[in-house]
């Protein structure tokens, strides 16, 4: 696994040993980040169920302004410091060990990129993250033009709504999707 591109890029990441942690393939991010490319410089990005970092780290190499990071499984948490200790990443991120709920509890707007990529299996993670962007809190943390994307099994399909939040992109790369979401009033 490695950093595709940006300040970074080539740069090799870690991920624990074992099934715990399913980082997000190179090919992937690569894809989702040809995508968000021209919204990715001087953005603020929030990676939740961030695993390995990878998705943030790949943010921060490309230009972002801030990366808030939520993940609550330890080797993975363990993991994602040594990446960002690695690279010399000493600032411009906000590493929350206790998961979403507390990142979300504590973040303050707006942000302009949200991915979360949960365990594939772990259904109710989806719907309650998607379901807080598209409620009235949720949305205060939202800038305008904001996106909110989802990395999710191709077999699995989500809700093309979640509130306030309407699926406007479905993109499939093997056994993986990324949907993009924007609140209603921009898509």
């Amino acid at each position: 696994m490695r950093v595709v591109a940006g300040t970074f890029r080539s740069r090799q990441l870690i991920a624990p040993r074992g099934i715990g942690t399913r980082p997000t393939s190179d090919r992937l991010r690569e894809t989702l980040f040809n995508i968000l490319a021209p919204r990715v410089a001087d953005s603020r990005f929030v990676d939740l169920y961030a695993g390995t970092g990878a998705v943030g780290i790949e943010a921060l190499s490309r230009g972002a302004e801030h990366v808030w990071f939520a993940e609550k499984a330890a080797p993975a948490a363990v993991a994602m410091r040594t990446n960002l200790s690695a690279l010399k990443i000493t600032t411009g991120f906000t590493l929350e060990t206790r998961g979403v709920a507390a990142l979300l509890a504590k973040l303050t707007g707006p942000v302009d990129l949200v991915f979360l990529d949960p365990p594939y299996e772990a259904e109710a993670e989806y719907v309650s993250t998607l379901n807080f962007f598209g409620s009235a809190q949720g949305r205060q943390l939202l800038a305008p033009n904001a996106l909110v994307i989802a990395e999710h099994s191709s077999r699995k399909h989500l809700e093309v709504r979640y509130g306030t939040l309407v699926q406007t992109r479905l993109v499939r790369q093997g056994d993986a999707a990324l949907s993009f979401f924007e609140p209603e009033s921009n898509a």
